[in-house]
């Protein structure tokens, strides 16, 4: 085990100030930083917002000449390259830290161990891999990204005692009670991009942006909070201007096998990718949406989209909120899959976690261990 109990409290205490950047940091990653000298914190410090400093920054700041001789305990590794801002890697051998403990070195291809090697070259103790499990949870969209060349994608469903998330006409409103929906308010909040099909925007015209006045009252909305990116999967096209989505000034993209006849409002961006039997390619698009640095993709989609996404194993989580209400066999289901024919074909997933949300429950489901 790496670093000793008193690593562990300080970089729980780390993890803590992370966590206040959850709303803020994208595409950046959500670091904290403490500085500890003869067993006192003297510094503390978060990232809030990309193109602003480094957690080790303003932990620095606030300890002044104190950090000469500090431990610095950081949730990622520092950085060692020139971006936005200097390298804090750079920075804590300057100040004269005589020790650094990493929670896990940093997957960007621009760091990926060049941090702590540059500290350790200085001539200062370093540890790493004090509660990684915890830290690698802060950050599962920026870890994906950098090591999958996609978006952390979390499918959202909806449905009822029997597996319903529509009546046979159609109708779906409400099947969950407004704490749920307050708590998928938050859940949009949380990520860098939303994504639905074409079919479901037709069909419903929705906005598919967060709606302060809807958050759950536990949430502190931050300052520098933003819109995620809208995207609509539209293969053939068929959407024009005049839908809620496109007259909502925050970004819209929109996904694409041809191009459009129309003219969009500035902030409605186009692509066009290829198409996999006429469909619009979810891999390409994935990787679109990484190049675009677009950390975590939340699926609020129909069921045949949310269905698509499962076959073409593009998804890390599923979150379904269970309503106790019956809807009938003749009612739509949750997700489109091939006909099985045997057992040994059924996909099997496994609960990550479980709890009541209002009258609803909410599963969070991951794929089954092999």
């Amino acid at each position: 085990m790496n670093g000793s109990q008193h690593d562990y409290s300080f970089m729980r205490r780390a993890i803590e100030l992370a966590r206040r950047g959850r709303f803020t940091t994208r595409p950046n990653p959500a670091v904290g930083c403490v500085l500890v000298r003869d067993g006192d914190i003297v510094g503390e410090g978060f990232h809030p917002k990309a193109g602003e400093p480094h957690a080790e920054v303003f932990a620095l700041r606030q300890a002044g000449k104190r950090a000469r001789g500090a431990t610095a305990y950081v949730t990622l590794e520092p950085c060692s390259h020139y971006g936005r801002t200097p390298p804090c890697a750079e920075a804590l051998i300057k100040a004269g830290v005589s020790r650094v403990v990493a929670a896990m070195v940093d997957p960007n291809p621009q760091v990926a161990g060049r941090g702590l090697s540059m500290i350790k070259q200085a001539g200062i103790e370093v540890v790493s891999g004090v509660l990684e499990a915890q830290a690698r949870q802060l950050n599962p969209g920026f870890i994906s990204r950098m090591s999958r060349g996609r978006p952390y994608i979390r499918i959202k469903l909806a449905a009822s005692m029997d597996g319903r998330t529509a009546l046979a006409n159609g109708e779906s409103k409400w099947i969950t009670g407004a704490d749920a929906r307050r708590d998928v308010q938050r859940m949009r909040l949380s990520h860098g991009a939303v994504i639905t099909g074409a079919g479901t925007v037709l069909a419903d015209n929705p906005s598919m942006n967060v709606r302060p006045e809807q958050l759950p009252g536990s949430v502190d909305l931050p300052a520098h909070w933003s819109q995620p990116l809208r995207v609509v999967i539209d293969g053939q096209a068929r959407l024009r201007p005049g839908l809620q989505l496109t007259e909502i000034e925050s970004p819209v993209l929109l996904a694409s096998t041809q191009g459009y006849p129309c003219d969009w409002p500035e902030h409605v961006a186009c692509w066009q990718g290829p198409a996999v039997a006429g469909k619009v390619d979810l891999h390409a698009l994935m990787a679109e949406l990484s190049q675009r640095q677009i950390n975590t993709l939340m699926v609020e989609a129909g069921a045949t989209l949310a269905g698509a996404f499962v076959q073409a194993g593009l998804w890390d989580e599923i979150i379904l909120y269970q309503a106790p209400k019956m809807m009938g066999s003749d009612g739509h289901g949750v997700l489109n899959l091939p006909q099985l024919t045997a057992m040994s074909q059924v996909p099997e997933f496994q609960f990550k976690d479980v709890r009541r949300v209002g009258a609803d429950l909410r599963l969070t489901l991951v794929r089954a261990e092999s």
